[in-house]
């Protein structure tokens, strides 16, 4: 059945776990949806995973609706989100609505993401008005690293964790469905997910949240030269892929792939009239 923004809540109502992964193209989209999770983002970190970026500044609005897309078309059941990446809706109300209707008309999203909370209430407010549900970003906030001085934990005083709290009460108020907590303390994020009436989404937010989300490239262990700590490893499939490449150079190399099984045959009679 097709998730949208009621069985969200749906679920928030019932104490049942909601469940995200990132994805980036049809293929690994299909893969998730068939796995039965709830909701696929379509990050801005695929600037980092999938463009090679060293972070998430540089994805335009042409990269998330191309990858949104692609994902779109292989997610029969699971709630596409898509990321607004930096500068689409930051500068103005007017371009919030305009590129959020975009990643709708264009990526064939679901629902939109925003980083941030009070700042950018306008932005949500209109976006929502103009009939796009909106998921809100908070805590560390990829978009905002050059402020933040690096990937760093937030919340961690008590001013801070009050403002995250007032972040999230207003973004719900200002229409949001749903908050996605990102490297909040667990205890600060439990409280959260309490206060608010609509489904928090933790990613290094603790077990409480009502929701979790992981890139997908993480938690198949595809990276290893740095591991975040909210990372679990559910397979290492990054060396299941690179030994696979290393046979198949191998095999190449020693004349044995293609094998008989892997060709075409044609009768002789045709081969011999060629000469």
């Amino acid at each position: 059945m097709k998730k949208t923004v009621a069985t969200f809540q749906e679920a928030k109502d019932r104490g049942e776990k909601l469940t995200m992964l990132t994805a980036y193209d049809y293929s690994t989209a299909k893969l998730v949806d068939e796995a039965g999770v709830d909701s696929i983002l379509v990050g801005d970190s695929l600037g980092n995973v999938i463009l090679g970026y060293e972070d998430t500044i540089s994805v335009t609005m042409e990269d998330m609706i191309h990858h949104g897309a692609a994902v779109a078309r292989g997610a029969k059941n699971a709630l596409v989100v898509i990321d607004m990446p930096f500068l689409s809706y930051q500068a103005s109300v007017y371009d919030a609505v305009v590129n959020a209707g975009r990643l709708m008309k264009e990526g064939r999203a679901g629902a939109v993401k925003l980083e941030g909370g009070e700042r950018i209430l306008p932005q949500i407010k209109a976006v929502t008005a103009a009939g796009i549900p909106v998921v809100s970003h908070l805590g560390l906030t990829p978009q905002s690293i050059n402020a933040f001085g690096g990937y760093k934990v937030q919340g961690k005083s008590e001013k801070a964790a009050k403002q995250l709290l007032q972040d999230a009460l207003a973004v719900q108020e200002a229409g949001a469905f749903a908050v996605v907590l990102e490297c909040v303390p667990a205890k600060l994020a439990a409280v959260i997910t309490d206060r608010l009436d609509i489904p928090t989404i933790g990613i290094g937010a603790g077990n409480q949240c009502d929701g979790q989300v992981l890139v997908y490239q993480d938690m198949l262990g595809m990276f290893t030269d740095y591991v975040p700590r909210f990372v679990k490893q559910f397979a290492r499939t990054g060396d299941m892929m690179k030994q696979a490449f290393m046979d198949y150079v191998k095999e190449v190399k020693a004349g044995t792939f293609p094998a008989e099984e892997h060709t075409y045959q044609i009768e002789d009679e045709v081969i011999e009239k060629l000469y």
